[in-house]
């Protein structure tokens, strides 16, 4: 069995059996590949974010079911943000004292925990945007040796903080291993990238990623979040 790649805040692993479906696949193959591979997680982990310029640290812990993606945060005010994989497109739900909330579009911009990341990010919605291309067959990212298939998904409204979205889809595994997002003027507004890995028997987990955001007024970077997490727990 080959190898699996797992992007925890896109949380995406897969069978080999999956990714070797189609000899060659369409760029709409790939997105439902990714979407699929939902369906085969069951890990908890425990990890934090770090935010560079800061040095701010946020604990985190990570639980991966076929059904939901739960992100639970211990630090004040505690916060449980929880991602329904049961609905097209995925549902967001925010959960603090006193109930819970469906994340409304509205706030997919806004920051979660004052880190890089957005509730966009973890909503994942552009995973089942209609508008999918093929950009390159045979993409490599160089720093990870890896060979992708680039995948580029356009929204069908500017609502969202995202516009169009490069994926690199790890070939062997069907996890997105990069992202890139840009605005509706096509200027770089945030980069996700798996820098290391854990080897856990046959497949691989998230050990850590490299999120960045950008000043899309003159490409600056404007920040950058890591999230680094332990070796996965099998439920």
């Amino acid at each position: 069995m080959k190898r699996r790649l797992l992007l925890a805040c896109l949380a995406t692993v897969a069978s080999s059996s999956m990714a070797q479906s189609v000899a060659t696949p369409t760029a709409a193959e790939i997105l439902g590949l990714v979407r699929r591979s939902y369906a085969m997680q069951d890990h908890k982990m425990t990890g934090k974010l770090r935010d560079e310029d800061t040095g701010k640290v946020e604990p985190l812990e990570l639980t991966l079911t076929k059904s939901v993606m739960r992100f639970r945060f211990s630090n004040p005010p505690a916060e449980i943000i929880h991602l329904d994989l049961t609905t097209s497109p995925a549902t967001l739900w925010q959960v603090k004292a006193g109930g819970s909330s469906q994340v409304p579009l509205k706030n997919a911009a806004d920051s979660v925990r004052e880190m890089d990341f957005n509730y966009e990010d973890l909503s994942q919605r552009f995973l089942y945007w209609k508008d999918v291309k093929m950009m390159n067959a045979n993409a490599r990212i160089t720093a990870a040796r890896i060979k992708c298939w680039l995948v580029r998904v356009t929204a069908p409204d500017t609502s969202g903080p995202y516009y169009t979205v490069d994926l690199w889809v790890h070939q062997e595994s069907g996890g997105v291993a990069k992202m890139e997002a840009y605005n509706s003027a096509s200027k770089l507004v945030k980069r996700f990238e798996v820098m290391k890995v854990w080897k856990v028997g046959e497949a691989s987990a998230l050990r850590e990623m490299r999120v960045q955001s950008f000043n899309p007024l003159n490409g600056d970077r404007k920040g950058m979040t890591y999230m680094t997490m332990d070796k996965p727990e099998k439920q």
